[in-house]
């Protein structure tokens, strides 16, 4: 859960405790779910200010498991470290400078366990201290007190691997005013260790760094009749070191011969220049033109015009982090956060940077790739928003795509929204808002550069010149209106009175199917159907006909065979819950028949088939790659809606090719939804309910556990844009073997050949980039663990974000058919359907 550092925070007494002692006392807190977790911190000072950030983690056994979790930690968008938990308990430091008023910090799952926290602690720092230009921040590797003797009574709890430590005492010193963490520095046979009792004041001190006193009270020098002092470290590789000095003299001793030294790493050839110690005067060092890496060495040796040994009283190491992404553009933060509040939007994925760490942006949005990310698209479709559509949302000015469908909206259109430079597609249909539509939106939608769709109730032609005459216009209409309503209602008393009380005729809007009125007869089902005469489907538990009704609409008639094995109150139930389940990209149950010896189900038609039928090798109206992507968007639509906006939430079950229909617009709905449970296995080619899945879409994690959920809609979705990108079937049989589409397609992931793997009907018209987004949109849908798998809203505004880049490049792309993706750019895994099972986040 998201909540300011204080909550978990532990107190310094802490650390002068025992390892039992801390191990009971100190709090954690647990992150089973999400794969993001974030931590706000919002220092007083702000921004701009230098701060020590630091997490510490003990373990403890708290889960049961005694297993040492692995995830990784993150400051802002930036990967920090992975936290490894060793001998129970570890802490990390970075020092950093703020670039906004706000840090977060965030544990990300990755599958090793589940992330913890026991304490996060914010310091400030003195701006002019542990400043390093080439380095973004600095993560502590090592901060030593040389000198002190391990019997010390001061601590303390052991730390895993500070430079080569294996077990270190770690102390915190009362006096030190930045609370750093100090461990007892090891003392080699070649150093003599050295303290005073002298009263040494660090914060009377010249210099910004302020040593705790106990610290300065120690050194180390080297042994009679030797020179110098000398370390040797093996460090990473890939990193880059920097190691501050500290000095002090605490020997009184003659001004004609004070301690002189240089410092000289061998590894990089670097000698510093003399440094001389004063009395009681601390000084500190840190060769900023010299960082470490690899094998390293240093030595500091006398001058050879001193006549006293060098010594050292304490040092820190630590390696340099780039930071190399930026927060999310301020003014979409600012939005987006004014947004998540006026709506009172709980999403446990909105959390942190809403553009990073990239891998785990927000759902819903998507973000460019900008070293500051701006936010490109938003779908906050059936999402259950109320109140009136505010004004932030124009604040995202890189917006391109704006889906705030099906949800509780009232009032006026915002006119700001038309004032979005970039906006290509607005989506407001489902709501109950009122006009005029901002003419703006009108003008863009009417000249192609505006893709809007608007609630029904609302007049497209309406803008807002149109208020005047609309307050003119509609007292009259309504007169009018009123007027004729009363003629009619005399006119139909006289006629019912001259016929008596007859039978009154079925009215038209019976046959429309409104909701208080959908259950039929078998005799209407019988008149619809023409006495059975059209078939247009067959499975295994029942035929399906074509209908059609008294207003002339065409519906598909689905008669049920006897052996269904549903009561009777629970068959209605089933169904009249069902009837309430709209949206325009499913397929609607309109109405049933239940007289407990025949049962229909009666559903719309839709009359340009199946998806399957159209990527068929016989079908010779091949999709556009444009036509493809707006069914995978209209199919996404509809899925996410049974999964985030029915509740309680409807899992399908049975996804596939063939349960996607298409209406005469080539708009794509969902058929056979939520039935799955209530009938048994059939094979329908219009609406067809198979409680067990297809061979090929089916989940491989139900096949193993036995259990379906929303990621197991997922993966059925992701083969089936695998499907429309490549034109595979989703299992290709030959005499001798059959091979799924994962397996067809993942040797071209690895040979980069995107030519070769988009249907090569399509002569190469489509946007190389575009085809590339949606194949990893695919792929990160069909991972074997359902935990890796992504939400359908993720997959909705990737899939809307793709169009939007296709349309605004273009309608014709041909690709070059030298044209290759490597493997290294391509975020993802080659996967086979063996592919065993990752470990998740318990």
């Amino acid at each position: 859960m998201e909540s300011k550092y204080k909550l978990n925070s532990i107190l310094k007494d802490l650390y002068i405790r025992t390892v039992e002692e801390f191990l009971a006392y100190a709090s954690k807190k647990s992150f089973p779910q999400g794969k993001k977790n974030c931590y706000i911190l919002k220092p007083i000072q702000g921004k701009n200010n230098n701060y020590l950030l630091r997490a510490v983690f003990l373990y403890g056994n708290h889960d049961g498991l005694n297993v040492n979790p692995k995830f990784d930690l993150y400051l802002g968008g930036n990967f920090w470290v992975t936290v490894r938990i060793e001998n129970n308990h570890v802490f990390y430091e970075i020092l950093h400078v703020a670039p906004r008023d706000v840090i977060h910090v965030c544990l990300v799952d990755t599958g090793l366990g589940t992330p913890f926290i026991s304490a996060l602690e914010l310091r400030l720092l003195d701006n002019s201290i542990y400043r390093i230009k080439s380095a973004g921040a600095l993560a502590l590797r090592g901060r030593f007190d040389m000198g002190t003797k391990g019997n010390t009574t001061v601590i303390m709890f052991i730390v895993h691997n500070l430079i080569n430590c294996w077990h270190c005492l770690i102390t915190r010193r009362n006096d030190d005013p930045y609370d750093r963490l100090w461990r007892l520095g090891d003392i080699s046979r070649f150093d003599i260790p050295i303290n005073t009792t002298s009263n040494i004041t660090a914060f009377n001190s010249n210099t910004v760094y302020k040593l705790p006193a106990q610290v300065l009270r120690t050194a180390v020098m080297p042994q009679m009749n030797n020179t110098f002092l000398a370390y040797y470290w093996n460090l990473d590789n890939d990193k880059e070191y920097y190691v501050f000095f500290h000095f002090m003299e605490f020997e009184l001793v003659s001004q004609a011969q004070p301690i002189r030294m240089t410092i000289t790493f061998d590894s990089i050839n670097y000698v510093s220049y003399p440094i001389t110690l004063d009395y009681l005067k601390p000084q500190s060092l840190c060769p900023q033109n010299a960082p470490l890496k690899g094998n390293a060495n240093f030595t500091i040796s006398k001058t050879t015009d001193s006549n006293l040994p060098p010594i050292l009283n304490a040092h820190e190491v630590y390696y340099a982090i780039p930071l190399q992404q930026s927060p999310t553009n301020q003014d979409d933060l600012d939005a987006i956060v004014a947004i998540k509040q006026t709506y009172k939007i709980t999403r446990d994925d909105w959390q942190g940077d809403p553009c990073l760490p990239r891998n785990f942006s927000w759902n819903v949005l998507n973000c460019s790739e900008d070293v500051s990310p701006r936010i490109t698209s938003l779908n906050l479709s059936s999402s259950k928003l109320n109140g009136n559509i505010t004004s932030s949302f124009a604040n995202l000015t890189a917006l391109h795509s704006l889906d705030l469908s099906y949800n509780n909206f009232i009032g006026p259109i915002q006119e700001v929204l038309a004032l979005l430079p970039n906006l290509q597609i607005l989506n407001l249909a489902g709501n109950n808002l009122k006009g005029p539509i901002p003419r703006g939106l009108v003008e863009k939608s009417k000249h192609g550069a505006l893709q809007l769709s608007l609630p029904e109730s609302l007049v497209p032609g309406q803008t807002d010149s149109d208020k005047g005459k609309s307050n003119f216009i509609i007292p009259v209409v309504t007169s009018i209106v009123a007027l004729v309503l009363l003629i009619s209602v005399v006119i139909f008393w006289r006629i019912k009175r001259k016929r008596g009380q007859g039978t009154v005729t079925r009215s038209k809007q019976e046959d429309a199917l409104k909701p208080k009125n959908r259950q039929f007869t078998y005799s209407d089902v019988v008149r619809i159907t023409a006495n059975f005469s059209t078939v247009i489907g067959e499975g295994g538990y029942g035929k399906v006909y074509l209908g059609t009704m008294r207003d002339g609409s065409q519906v598909a008639v689905k008669v049920l065979s006897s052996s269904s094995n549903q009561g009777y109150k629970e068959f209605q139930a089933e169904v009249q819950h069902l009837m309430l389940v709209y949206h325009r990209n499913l397929v609607s149950l309109v109405g049933y028949s239940d007289d407990r010896r025949n049962r229909a189900l009666i559903y719309e038609y839709l009359s340009n088939g199946n998806l399957q039928q159209h990527l068929s090798v016989s079908n010779i109206d091949v999709l556009s790659w444009n036509m493809r992507l707006q069914i995978a968007i209209d199919a996404a639509n509809g899925l996410e809606y049974l999964h985030n906006g029915c509740k309680p939430p409807i899992i399908h079950r049975d996804l596939k090719t063939s349960n996607i229909l298409l209406n005469e617009s080539m708009q794509a709905k969902i058929a056979d939804f939520g039935l799955s449970r209530s009938f048994a296995t059939e094979n329908d080619s219009h609406v067809t309910t198979r409680p067990a899945g297809t061979p090929g879409y089916l989940d491989p994690e139900y096949q193993s556990t036995g259990n379906f959920n929303k990621k197991s809609d997922v993966y059925s979705f992701g083969i089936i844009l695998l499907e429309l990108i490549t034109g595979q079937p989703v299992i290709s049989r030959s005499h001798e073997s059959s091979k799924h589409v994962l397996q067809w397609v993942n040797p071209l992931i690895e040979r980069g050949d995107i030519q070769g793997i988009v249907d090569g009907r399509l002569q190469g018209e489509f946007n190389t980039n575009v085809a590339w987004k949606a194949l990893e949109i695919a792929m990160s849908c069909v991972p074997p663990a359902a935990i890796q798998r992504p939400d359908m809203s993720h997959v909705l505004a990737d899939l809307k974000e793709c169009l939007a880049v296709e349309m605004a490049s273009g309608t014709k792309w041909k690709t070059d058919n030298s044209m290759k993706r490597s493997n290294n750019s391509f975020e993802m895994t080659s996967l086979a359907l063996d592919t065993e099972m990752v470990p998740s986040a318990r």
